[in-house]
């Protein structure tokens, strides 16, 4: 599990660590991990140009310094300096010695150096960085977007605030983010994930000096050690029974791809309940299924609840049926909806709950989402007493004692029609195994970002596609691969 931290975090490890170390040891790993990325990235970095964007503090030293390792090697190195007077002077003495040439921001076919550079390297802003990029900054960071070069950035892109991802104007466009210590929150979550590309952690001996993570980001064994397969002793009540409450009579499908994803996702038994229950039977004639309440459906160990069941009096009647029971529930669209202008049907319960609203759906709670996606989810969890799964491009779940995940898988094609009540019957699953409401909210993202990965490799996907992948995404979540699937039958 990736444990990710804020730019407070990282700073007051960071305190003991140089005290423990000679001056400028930290500056020389990072320097050093940084140009080994880079040479990875161009394979090969001799006659290659190279551009470092380099601003006044100790981010920009790691560029100068990594600059003048990749020198060494024959590259084509050029520092262009945002303010000359207050640049590293032991980095810039350092990549002049290797060959590196130094140009200020503001001198003449500085555009030119950026654009057609091999690799740009963003040096700029460190983590203390806040607020969007000024000129002349911004201008080179717009150069680098519209260079053909591959853009890194150092620790965190330039514009970014690596707390919360949230970008307030113009940021560094990084293809890479090169970052050193600990991952920064902000290089996964909201428009931060975006800028930062693909994220390389750089060990320079932090780990000791850390505070344990309060926010987490899983890995496909994590997933896997939370999706527990049969044993030889199992039954189909020992794994865990799911019910399902979605879809009406009008619109069936929100209940035949909740069920669908339940089913796929390997529970011992799905129960669905509502007046969805002729399409549900005709496609999952593996459910048992009623169309009487939920009551009536037979002993369950969780319920989903709300996609597709509408917002009448005979919907939210029904909606307090299953809240009111001593079991896990997952709320879901229409579900929030009602518990929204009722926040007491879920603040009032003690057994575990997962809200899985997006954005809109949050704020019908009474506030925006704002800019910081980590702290909105904390904030309503620790309200309403649940855990919370926040949709969006990086989904954060947050729990009542402020344990926060952020998923780290998926595809924006999964924006797209059904495929949140594919989420909640994969959530719903996992919880009626007797994972925790927000480990179960994290695991159903990871699997649902991973389910959506595959099918998108075909192209545009629907929700259905997702169901009838899931399968093969558990099994690569497990590590097994797809010519190995059908080994047990042979």
């Amino acid at each position: 599990m990736i444990g990710l931290h804020t730019a407070e975090e990282v700073r007051a490890a960071e305190e003991p660590l140089l005290a423990l170390t000679p001056p400028g040891t930290l500056m020389q790993r990072a320097a050093a991990g940084l140009a080994t990325v880079c040479v990875r990235l161009l394979s090969g970095v001799y006659g290659r140009r190279i551009a470092l964007l380099v601003g006044t503090g100790n981010n920009g030293g790691d560029a100068l310094f990594a600059g003048a390792r990749l020198a060494a090697r024959g590259a084509r190195v050029t520092a262009v300096l945002l303010d000359p007077d207050r640049a590293h002077p032991a980095g810039l003495r350092a990549l002049r010695r290797a060959g590196g040439r130094v140009q200020p921001a503001r001198g003449t076919g500085v555009r030119d150096v950026v654009a057609r550079a091999d690799l740009v390297l963003d040096g700029m802003l460190g983590i203390g960085g806040t607020g969007g990029l000024r000129p002349p900054a911004a201008a080179l960071s717009t150069a680098a977007a519209e260079g053909t070069g591959i853009t890194v950035a150092v620790d965190v892109p330039s514009g970014i605030d690596a707390s919360t991802g949230a970008v307030d104007g113009v940021a560094f466009p990084a293809m890479h983010t090169v970052t050193f210590g600990a991952v920064k929150l902000g290089l996964v979550v909201g428009e931060g994930r975006a800028y930062a590309g693909q994220v390389h952690l750089i060990d320079i001996g932090l780990d000791p000096h850390l505070p344990p993570a309060t926010a987490r980001q899983l890995a496909d064994a994590d997933a896997a050690a939370r999706l527990v397969s049969p044993t030889a002793g199992d039954d189909k009540y020992s794994q865990g029974v799911v019910g399902i409450v979605a879809g009406s009579a009008t619109y069936p499908g929100a209940g035949v791809l909740c069920t669908g994803a339940a089913l796929r996702t390997r529970p011992g038994l799905v129960r669905y309940a509502g007046t969805a229950a002729e399409g549900v039977r005709a496609a999952w004639p593996e459910a048992i299924v009623t169309d009487g309440r939920p009551g009536e459906a037979g002993r369950v160990q969780a319920w989903v609840v709300g996609p597709g069941m509408g917002t009448d009096e005979a919907a939210r009647s029904v909606l307090a049926e299953v809240l009111a029971t001593d079991l896990p529930v997952v709320v879901d669209a229409d579900a929030l909806t009602m518990a929204a202008a009722e926040p007491g049907l879920v603040r009032d319960r003690t057994a575990p709950t997962l809200l899985t609203p997006h954005d809109r759906e949050f704020a019908r709670f009474g506030t925006e989402v704002g800019a910081d996606r980590v702290a909105a989810a904390r904030r309503l969890a620790a309200d309403l007493g649940c855990a919370v799964l926040l949709k969006g491009d990086a989904t954060v779940v947050a729990d009542a004692d402020g344990a926060a995940f952020v998923n780290g898988t998926g595809t924006p094609w999964l924006a797209t029609a059904g495929t949140g009540d594919v989420l909640s019957g994969i959530a719903g699953a996992v919880l009626a195994s007797g994972v925790t409401a927000a480990e179960s909210g994290a695991v159903a993202a990871h699997l649902h970002g991973r389910t959506g990965q595959l099918a998108a490799q075909r192209g545009p996907l629907l929700a259905g596609d997702l169901v009838r992948r899931l399968p093969e995404a558990v099994g690569r979540v497990h590590g097994i691969r797809p010519d190995r699937l059908g080994d047990s039958a042979a």
